[in-house]
């Protein structure tokens, strides 16, 4: 599985690339405390939004912790798109947040 820094997603942020964020956590969590810009789609909702992802497209995934994040990497990767995890999740950020 690949897997990204927290550092490493916002020094590519910061230098302006455009980046494909997808946030695993429940609404009331993403409301609680977000990147700015990040797509939510729950963890339990990521299958039935398959058609709504290209698989041409790099996704970066965030949960709390990385646990949920990861199992969707992994998901995402097993089905043949471009996943990675962002270890450490929002605990690690040390980005704004919205």
């Amino acid at each position: 599985m690949k897997e990204i820094s927290t550092t490493d997603v916002l020094a590519k942020m910061n230098a302006g690339e455009a980046l494909h964020l997808i946030d695993v956590r429940t609404p009331q969590e993403v409301a609680e405390g977000h990147i700015e810009g990040i797509d939510n789609i729950p963890l339990h909702l990521l299958e039935a939004k398959l058609p709504d992802l290209n698989k041409q497209t790099p996704y970066i995934l965030v949960c709390r912790s990385s646990a949920r994040s990861g199992q969707a990497t992994q998901f995402l990767t097993d089905m043949g798109y471009d996943a990675t995890n962002m270890v450490g999740g929002m605990l690690a950020w040390e980005g704004p947040v919205k």
